[in-house]
């Protein structure tokens, strides 16, 4: 017999439907191929074999005794060959107990995670969602060997490793928040204004410090008088309740907050950016039907202002 590499893996389907039915043309005709064409697929496979597969007898053709203990093998291989090739079953929410991983920014966490937990009591009660802190050093790793499913909520601007997919997620316009005792501020701020307020900076932990308002504002040749910065929203939130000083970040957020805290809702100056959010995955896992309907999930909230892609 010639080495694997050289064998037709082709034959091996036409060799099963010749074992199963003991008949050229019944083979033939269950392969959708002419008589002539399985004859020579059958001189084939005994010169590959270098066995006469199947022999004429006075009842018909009959198989050889290699060949029919060859046959249960046969079609194991082409069983397993077969499930392999099958595109992978749909994902049924209803039904999947699986346990999801999302590496996550402080917004998501804050104006997301609750209604999405809520949502998933009745669109996919067995399915379980685990919230982790991105840290820049180790995530992309993660997502890389699956101890992370997803990150969500990273800046539009921030670099990521190259294999990795970056989408856009959300795009947010940006408000102030100030303490309600704050009376040196009324409604709305100038670019004057702003500037002179004391400001506390919402730092991700990404390592990136300069935030898409910084960048806005190193490009005007300005800088905020930043008196403190912190990795989260709520004890930047409390620290502008019980200070002067004003806290800049995405509206969701600030109406959040409004609820919460004595803090009232500051227009900012004309021109300040918006903040653009984006999921990110690892390609490797781009077609698992549990992570499309995740990233399907997670693209409806918040359920205004999202961008369309």
């Amino acid at each position: 017999m010639k080495p694997l590499r050289q064998f037709d893996l082709n034959l091996l389907l036409l060799l099963e439907a010749l074992l199963t039915e003991c008949h050229v043309s019944r083979a033939a005709e269950k392969m959708y191929l002419s008589q002539s064409a399985m004859s020579h697929a059958l001189n084939r496979l005994r010169e590959h074999l270098n066995d006469p597969v199947l022999v004429r007898t006075a009842n018909g053709l009959k198989p050889t005794p290699r060949a029919e203990r060859m046959l249960p093998e046969i079609r194991e291989a082409l069983s397993l060959i077969e499930h392999s090739l099958t595109p992978d079953t749909p994902f049924d929410p209803q039904q999947s107990e699986r346990h999801f991983r999302i590496g996550s920014t402080d917004y998501f966490e804050a104006t997301v995670l609750p209604e999405l937990i809520a949502d998933l009591q009745t669109s996919a009660p067995r399915i379980s969602i685990e919230i982790e802190v991105i840290d820049q050093n180790s995530s992309w790793e993660k997502l890389a060997n699956q101890q992370l499913d997803l990150i969500v909520g990273m800046e539009q601007s921030l670099s990521v490793p190259g294999p990795l997919i970056q989408q856009l997620w959300h795009s947010e316009p940006q408000v102030c928040l100030a303490g309600e005792q704050n009376e040196q501020i009324r409604d709305s701020l100038t670019l004057a204004q702003y500037l002179q307020q004391k400001h506390i900076v919402f730092t991700d932990l990404t390592g990136q410090t300069e935030t898409a308002t910084d960048r806005w504002l190193r490009e005007l040749k300005h800088s905020r008088n930043t008196i403190a910065r912190t990795v989260n929203y709520m004890a930047a939130a409390r620290a502008a309740a019980m200070t002067d000083a004003i806290i800049t970040l995405p509206q969701h957020m600030a109406n959040l907050f409004c609820t919460m805290l004595p803090l009232k809702l500051i227009t900012p100056p004309e021109g300040l950016p918006d903040v653009v959010m984006t999921m990110i995955h690892h390609p490797l896992y781009s077609q698992d039907p549990g992570l499309q309907w995740l990233r399907e999930k997670i693209a409806g909230y918040p359920a205004d202002q999202l961008i369309n892609h």
